[in-house]
Order: structure tokens, then sequence, then C-alpha cells
């Protein structure tokens, strides 16, 4: 996209890298400079944040024309065996570090996706634990990004519950990198 943008109303948004929460006011000017996941990444004045997903309206987009539908069910048809594990992972690849345009499987962050019987009685689907990395051990987007791939998981037919920990062992290299994600990022 990379054009200027006047925000339509406040939004509030995360600073990247630190994570924490801002409020962007009505009028500033933004370049938008990823959208990916259904998230935006903005330049501003004061440096990169992240306007979460449903806030299209306040960069003056049609919600219409930006909504995701990455998350919408094609059925509602509760999934089991190997497609409710696709479904998942299919999930994840919807993802994103705010700063990379690479998913965060194909970045090789996610170690471990296990999907098993929900433990609590209440629960009749499935419960998914996740262990995944950032590229640094610093990066204050780490919940931010957990919390994303958590909530993508939940909009799985079959999954009551996400569980998504982050690990730093072993430490995360560009080696994790699939072939996709180094073709994307211009490192093959």
């Amino acid at each position: 996209m990379n054009e200027e943008l006047e925000l339509t109303r406040e939004v509030e948004a995360i600073q990247i890298p630190s994570g924490d929460s801002i409020t962007l006011p009505a009028g500033l000017k933004v370049i938008v400079t990823q959208s990916l996941g259904g998230t935006y990444t903005v330049a501003t004045e004061q440096g990169l944040a992240r306007i979460p997903a449903g806030s299209s309206d306040a960069l003056g987009l049609d919600k219409d024309a930006t909504a995701s539908t990455e998350d919408a069910t094609e059925s509602g048809e509760i999934l089991e065996g190997e497609a409710l594990k696709d479904a998942v992972w299919e999930k994840l690849k919807k993802v994103y570090d705010p700063e990379i345009p690479v998913d965060i499987v194909n970045l090789g962050l996610v170690y471990d996706c296990t999907i098993k019987e929900s433990e609590l009685e209440e629960l009749t689907g499935k419960t998914v634990e996740m262990k995944m990395t950032l590229t640094a051990p610093g990066c204050g987007m780490g919940p931010t990004i957990a919390a994303d791939a958590q909530s993508k998981i939940m909009t799985v037919p079959g999954i009551d519950d996400a569980k998504v920990e982050l690990v730093w062992d072993p430490a995360w290299n560009q080696e994790m990198i699939s072939e996709e994600g180094k073709m994307k990022l211009g490192i093959l």
C-alpha cells in the first residue's frame, strides 16, 4: 500500500516493537506498510504501530472491501482428525509478525501444535496447545502475536480452547524459515 492516509477517528493500536497500547488520534497521517492477517502496520512520525482487525474504518477503508473472510467458516461443520489439524495450521498461516511480511508458520516460529480432547466437562470439542517463539526474545509484540494465534485457532469449528505458550528453547534462527518464507523475504 505505502499510501499516506489520515485517520478518520481515534483508534487503539499497539506500538511496535514495544507492544505497548497506544491511542492514535483522529487526523493523524499514517502510511500503511503492511496489511496481512486482517491487521494493519502503520508508520507514523512516532514510529510503527499495529492497528487491529476490525478497525479498517479508522483508516478510511471500506469495511466490506477489507473484511477478512479468512476466519469465516465455510459450513460451520465440526472438523475431526487430519481435517481439524489442517484447519488449525491454515489459521496459523494467517498470523503475522507486524514487521515481517511472512506468517508465523513459514517463519518457523511455531515449534509445537497439539490437539487434545478438552479436559473440562462443559467443553465438548478439542483444545489446542501450541508452543511458539519469536525472532527476538526482547520483542514486545510477543503477547500480541500469541493472542492473534489463539484467536485464529478459536475460529476453527470443533476447537473449544487454545493455549499458546511463548518459549525460547531452542533459540530461533533464520534456518528455521521455510523455503516459501525465504522466497517472500528474498533470502533464497
